[in-house]
């Protein structure tokens, strides 16, 4: 064995002089103090060109290429224009080293051969003061090397030109992250080649176009252009087969309803925004169904032979790989760039030092570099390569997502993945401004036409509505007596349902409370009976799932303070039941909206200074006030007490107890004395999720930016509050019900933050959405779920398609598929005959003809050319010379003399005419609808043949 084929055994990379060499020294299991894995890259550079010859000149680092500053031949400045103050969304293209902006129409739409530069701007009424600007490189797939290793350099230049708090992503083709994907609703479109520089992005109202587009993912579709074949269906995704003035959605006969209707999204929104709203747009669901459509597809594509192939499951990470966070520190050593791992999770914010550059690893879904605001610009300016350099270490896949941002300026992603998280470390600034709605007086009026001051309160009103109280025995529901309503016990489980108004409609809220000694057969009656009264309220009842000890404000606020917690079933009344020898309660709040009292063991250790409690016994209760507990916390105590006291009661101060006192909870012991820490208040953000497990585990797609618009009714979405977490359900995505609150609690289990199991969790129904839910969306409409069409009323409502579909068949009809060729190939119309988007997309596909220009190429059945079918009109053109000669006086457009017909022929239709005598048997499509295409090549054909 060779010295470097060693030193690689034992962990490490070893290369040639000037390539990357990486070596790996493994922390030792021990008790004695923790020694961490650390890794050191040792980057020397070895130019491949010169700059004068080379722009884009790399170097080589054990086989990666890297880029020698591109960003400093660019211009940032200069190729950075005005950015528009009302607009959140910028794009550029990155062509000659230059900034060139993509027009607002094509956004969405990425050529693979080149890079990208997205500048999201947060525009959004509610949007929180001092939220970053999010900048994104985006790489395709075929561009060259030298721009693949560019974005450090550049977007560091780019971020000093923006000025302002910024985050730096980069992203690789098809596989972008949520943030970048959650800019575009109707999808991502790759489109084949590159761009030439003299030619717009993308021009509208343009029909040369013949393409097939394969359209998948979940929440965020992508459309990829495909080979015009039979060979690129499957059964499961959908597909789009662009003709220009027609396009044609075929969808997998294992396609899910959510893509169905996801692809007809998309499509609408290539006809509205490359056709004006012009093209005709139907739909293949069933293809015996779609005979019609089936003979166009197949004039165009042959003849299908064989059956669909199953698609290729992609592959996303599920939550419990996400999980898996570390986090290193970065230092310079010499020449060598040690990277230390410090924690795993759960982590905390103080393991961020303003000194120095961190590396967060999310289990190689995404990685973090977090930079100090003392940290060198030479460090600054390094991140992205150490990134990279990171990623190859680890093996981690090369387009493994990237997110570079400085102290201050977070994502709310990268908050969520430590304990907590507040901005007050390190600004002199107060963000608790939760301590300060809770203390305004709640007005009913306010949380209902302030919803966001609901969401924040976690109140749906101010807890005057009426209630109802079951307890779950014998794995049945029992009305509780209104007198005991706020009296539960820790062994059982309840069902308390809120009745309110709200807009002069009758909202529900069905809380399942279970006590913490609660079996798991009352647990599973709790639900069960829950669902019957859901069916019983039609399915009305918002259901939120409480666990004790972690009850929500509203919850607290119905019982006026004055719920209480016992141990066992005795306690619910002491009439006619022998009470226990002693009791120990626990009663914590400030106001009628936050106590509850519960009853804790009866001992010394159990007793806190910060707060207050009640000691019950045969002949005497005491009233235990700590020294640290407030005045408001005494008073709450005193109206507590005459729930659970009959007796006298005395009151005591801490460190003036009597014996009796200490001999009733068995002697003295022990107890917290501190003062209780301020609660952490955390700077968190709302995070949507869409759920999804089709096959297998959890997986969660984010939807970054969320608005009311990304909820369908096919969806199963998770939005994260922090302090509760809710699950909407879609009127389509009722199948799932149950599986929902599960999805809940796993999200919960894995998350790397060590959330709490006791958060609680709501389960929200489309149309039912309560006010603590609405808050959290910039606007809401209420009337948005009748006012928005099916996917199914949107495929019948599509006016005109039949028509259309009518014309064009009728001009196949005379020439059937039994003439064509029996194998898989394409036929005669197939576009074997045609020139692909590939071939045309520099020139043609993308952009368009030029100004001024008509068509210049043929078509014959030996040769492949592309069709032009722009649209023409009796101002601009004239009609074809066809068309004219064969209509009939009553059949002609508007304003057509029948007695001068030749007048209004198209003035192109000479020139054609002179290039079908010059080429025979050749065949120039004429300048007009689909159909005439269609009939020209038919009658062509059989000349041929």
């Amino acid at each position: 064995m060779t010295k470097s084929q060693a030193g690689a055994s034992e962990g490490g990379v070893q290369g040639s002089p000037g390539s990357l060499r990486v070596t790996c020294r493994q922390a030792t299991k021990s008790r004695a103090p923790f020694i961490p894995r650390s890794f050191s890259f040792l980057l020397s550079p070895v130019p491949l060109g010169t700059m004068e010859h080379n722009k884009d000149a790399v170097w080589r680092a054990n086989g990666c290429l890297q880029s020698v500053c591109i960003a400093c031949l660019m211009d940032t400045r200069r190729g950075l224009p005005d950015i528009e103050s009302h607009r959140d969304l910028h794009i550029w293209i990155i062509e000659n080293l230059q900034m060139v902006p993509v027009p607002e129409p094509a956004y969405g739409n990425f050529f693979e051969k080149h890079c990208y530069v997205v500048l999201h701007v947060p525009q959004s009424l509610k949007a929180t003061p001092g939220v970053p600007k999010d900048l994104h490189y985006w790489v395709g797939k075929m561009a060259a090397p030298g721009a693949q290793g560019a974005p450090g350099s550049f977007l560091q230049h780019l971020k000093e030109a923006l000025g302002g708090a910024t985050v730096q992503h980069r992203e690789v083709q098809g596989h972008e992250s949520a943030c970048f994907r959650s800019y575009f609703r109707s999808g991502i479109i790759y489109r084949k080649g590159g761009l030439a520089s003299a030619l717009k992005h993308v021009e509208t109202n343009v029909y040369n176009i013949q393409r097939l587009l394969r359209i998948r993912g979940g929440k965020h579709v992508s459309a990829t252009e495909v080979e015009l074949s039979w060979h690129s269906f499957n059964n499961s995704d959908v597909f789009l087969l662009d003709l220009g003035r027609m396009m044609i959605q075929w969808n997998g006969p294992k396609a899910s309803a959510a893509r169905k209707a996801r692809g007809l999204f998309l499509t609408h929104s290539l006809r509205d925004r490359e056709r004006g709203g012009r093209a005709q747009v139907s739909v293949v669901d069933d293809e015996a169904e779609a005979t019609d459509l089936m003979e166009i597809m197949e004039a165009v594509l042959g003849r299908r032979v064989g059956s669909l192939h199953a698609a290729m499951p992609s592959k996303r990470m599920n939550q419990l790989q996400k999980a898996n966070v570390h986090l290193y520190q970065v230092c310079q050593k010499s020449k060598d760039l040690v990277v230390q791992e410090l924690s795993t999770c759960p982590l905390t914010q103080d393991l961020l030092q303003e000194e120095n550059c961190y590396i967060l690893d999310q289990g190689g879904f995404k990685i973090y570099v977090w930079q100090g605001r003392r940290a060198s610009l030479q460090e600054r300016g390094a991140a992205f390569r150490r990134a990279l350099n990171f990623i190859q270490a680890k093996g981690y896949p090369s387009y493994t997502s990237v997110e570079v941002m400085d102290d201050g300026a977070e994502s709310a992603g990268f908050k969520q993945l430590f304990r907590s998280w507040s901005g007050q470390q390190r600004k002199n600034k107060n963000l608790s401004g939760m301590g300060k709605l809770l203390q305004v007086k709640l007005d009913v009026g306010k949380l209902h036409s302030q919803p966001e001051l609901a969401a924040q309160l976690r109140m749906v009103d101010d807890a005057s509505g009426s209630v109802q109280i079951w307890c779950i025995q014998d794995s049945h529901r029992q009305p509780v007596d209104p007198k005991r309503h706020g009296q539960l016990c820790a062994d059982s489980c309840y069902l308390v349902l809120y009745t309110y108004r709200r807009m002069g409609l009758v909202q529900h809220v069905l809380y399942l409370w279970q006590g913490l000694q609660a079996t798991a057969h009352e647990i599973s009656a709790l639900r069960g009976n829950a669902e019957e009264l859901d069916l019983w309220y039609r399915g009305a009842l918002v259901q939120e799932h409480v666990t004790m000890g972690s009850e929500p404000p509203h919850f607290l606020a119905i019982f006026q303070g004055q719920l209480v917690i016992f141990q066992g079933h005795p306690r619910h009344s002491r009439k006619g039941q022998p009470a226990p020898a002693v009791s120990l309660f626990h009663i914590q709040g400030t106001d009628s909206y936050n106590t509850r009292t519960m009853e804790v063991p009866a001992r010394a250790s159990a007793l806190n200074s910060s707060d207050v409690f009640l000691l019950v016994t045969a002949n005497l209760c005491y009233l235990w006030f700590g020294k640290g507990c407030s005045g408001d916390q005494r008073e709450m105590a005193r109206t507590v007490v005459t729930i659970i006291c009959r007796e006298d009661m005395e009151i005591v101060l801490e460190g003036q107890e009597p014996p009796n006192f200490w001999e009733a909870l068995g002697g003295r012991a022990p107890y917290r004395s501190n003062k209780r820490p301020p609660e952490d208040v955390c700077d968190f953000q709302p995070r949507l999720f869409e759920c999804s497990c089709q096959a297998g585990p959890l997986v969660l797609t984010e939807v970054v930016f969320f608005s009311q618009e990304d909820l369908d009714k096919y969806d199963v979405m998770l939005l994260d509050a922090w302090q509760e977490i809710f699950l909407w359900l879609g009127a389509a995505a009722s199948e799932w019900k149950q599986e929902a609150v599960a999805w809940g609690q796993e999200y919960l289990k894995t998350h790397p933050a060590g959330r709490s199991l006791a958060t609680p969790i709501v389960l929200v129904k489309q149309g039912h959405e309560p006010p603590t839910f609405i808050g959290w969306f910039c606007t809401w409409d209420p009337y948005k779920w009748s006012n928005t069409q099916s996917y199914e009323e949107v495929v019948a409502g599509d006016p005109g398609a039949v028509s259309t579909i009518s014309e064009i068949t009728a001009e196949i009809v005379n020439f059937r598929l039994s003439r064509w060729p029996g194998n898989d190939r394409a036929g005669p119309l197939a576009l074997r005959a045609l020139k692909s988007s590939e071939d045309i997309s520099e020139s043609e596909l993308e952009l368009g003809p030029r100004a001024g220009t008509g068509s210049r190429s043929t078509v014959s059945s030996a040769s492949s050319s592309s069709y032009q079918s722009s649209p023409q009109s009796l101002g601009s053109g004239g009609l074809p010379r066809e068309q004219l000669r064969h209509q009939a006086a009553e059949d002609l457009p508007e304003g057509v003399d029948p007695a001068h017909k030749e007048l209004f022929a198209s003035r192109n239709e000479s020139s054609w005419a002179r290039s079908k005598e010059r080429t025979p048997g050749a065949v120039v499509p004429p300048r007009s609808q689909p159909e005439a295409w269609f009939k020209l090549t038919v009658n062509s054909q059989a000349q041929v043949d």
